[in-house]
């Protein structure tokens, strides 16, 4: 306990440098442990003041009131971890979402928890590392790009207002996939969705959307297409951001969509898009009329119609009146008059009857057909779902096995791939569908080729 205090003391500069003779004379002395741990904050304040630290983001969890805890691991692999806490007035600047794993760097200073006694870095400034080279090269080919006409505003196509068919570029595995799909049930039932799948991420992943959006240009399926993919860093957006890709949008025989990310991020793609979504979510109302919508516009234009219909028959009405004001006739006259207007307004009741009755069915069959088309959309869906069920199970081993094929393994439990690999005398186990049985090899002869 004497050494540790006298630590502190030469740490914080507290005077002269104790020496052993002079050990008992502090024995005697009783730190508190409030004095002691003041001491050791204002020794790390005058130490190191404004400190700039980099490291692997963990543990991090964002309070209620805005203020952002955190642990910042050695970013070379050594056992070192170092609690932090950023208060809620920095947070608000700062430009990303801190998350997991995230290489950063920070600039604040140490500080002592008093309460529980543990060194904390406070940080003023986060910024992500790493991220540098591939943002500079997004702003190069930005400039080429753009310089090449692709991002004019002039050169966009303007989006179907209700198509029958929507293409999807993404990977079967998204939860952006999901996503779209389950919005435009929701939504737009009667609107039938294709999917191209491409990768999202990684070496292969423009290739592979460039040969997705290909794919929908040539079939001639949809009226329009949806570039989504859920969120990440750059360099997990990087394929969007790749010069063949942004050319692929434009070079597409239909509209493009794009739902990249959150809508704080933006890619090339984005830019080259017809239309930019903030997210997949988002791409797919934008895409898709709602049924509801089409449904409240049918009615609206039933009640624009009805009152057309009554206008006209005031009009009408007034007309009649103000012709027989002008009449000057005998009384036989007039009261033909009076016939032939009852006459009138009876027809134009029957009439204004007739219309409405023939409105009132065909937004009734409207309201029948896009029921069916829900109906109809997922008793598809239900069936691709079954079929790819069946296909997965009819290439399961247990069916190869039953189409009278033979699984060889040698005594380790190894396949048996080649006659090569087998030695006269050696035991295998051959696995049929209905059983198994352990076999000698007396013989091998091999099959050269010519």
């Amino acid at each position: 306990m004497l050494a540790r205090v006298w630590m502190i003391g030469a740490f914080a500069g507290a005077g002269q440098r104790v020496n052993n003779l002079q050990m008992p004379m502090l024995a005697r002395q009783a730190w508190g442990v409030a004095s002691l741990l003041l001491a050791c904050a204002d020794a790390l304040q005058a130490r190191f003041g404004s400190v700039t630290v980099q490291g692997e983001l963990a543990s991090v969890v964002r309070a209620a009131s805005g203020h952002l805890y955190f642990s910042l691991k050695d970013a070379e692999g050594a056992p070192a971890l170092l609690k932090c806490a950023m208060f809620r007035r920095s947070t608000v600047l700062l430009d990303f979402k801190p998350a997991d794993g995230q290489q950063v760097e920070l600039r604040g200073r140490l500080a002592l928890y008093e309460p529980r006694g543990e060194l904390q870095f406070v940080a003023e400034a986060m910024r992500r590392v790493g991220e540098g080279a591939l943002f500079e090269e997004f702003l190069r080919r930005r400039a080429r790009l753009a310089e090449e006409g692709l991002f004019e505003p002039a050169a966009k196509r303007p989006i179907p207002a209700s198509p029958q068919a929507l293409g999807i570029v993404t990977s079967l595995g998204a939860a952006a996939l999901r996503d779209v799909l389950t919005t435009l049930a929701r939504r737009s039932p009667q609107v039938r969705a294709v999917v191209y799948p491409s990768l999202v991420q990684g070496s292969d992943a423009p290739d592979a959307l460039v040969q997705a959006l290909q794919q929908a240009s040539q079939r001639q399926e949809v009226q329009a297409v949806l570039l989504v993919r859920g969120g990440g860093s750059l360099e997990d957006l990087w394929a969007f951001n790749d010069e063949r890709v942004v050319r692929a949008i434009r070079a597409c025989s239909v509209p493009v969509i794009t739902g990249v990310g959150h809508e704080t991020d933006f890619t090339l793609a984005d830019m080259a898009a017809d239309l930019r979504a903030p997210t997949p979510t988002a791409a797919a109302e934008m895409a898709a009329p709602s049924s509801e919508a089409l449904a409240a516009a049918l009615q609206g234009l039933g009640s624009r119609l009805h009152l057309a219909m009554r206008h006209l028959l005031d009009r009408q009405l007034q007309r009649l009146d103000a012709l027989a004001a002008h009449l000057l006739l005998p009384r036989s006259g007039l009261q033909l008059q009076q016939q032939r207007l009852s006459a009138l307004q009876n027809q134009g009741q029957r009439a204004i009857a007739a219309a409405l009755r023939r409105h009132l069915e065909a937004i009734s069959h409207l309201g029948h057909r896009l029921a069916q088309a829900g109906h109809n959309g997922l008793l598809r869906q239900q069936l691709q779902v079954q079929a790819i069920g069946h296909r997965l199970e009819a290439l399961g081993p247990q069916q190869v096995l039953a189409r009278g094929y033979v699984w060889m393994a040698d005594a380790a439990g190894k396949p048996v791939m080649r006659a090569g690999a087998l030695n006269p005398g050696q035991s295998v186990q051959a696995t049929w569908a209905d059983g198994t049985a352990e076999l000698a090899v007396t013989a091998v002869r091999q099959r050269h080729a010519d």
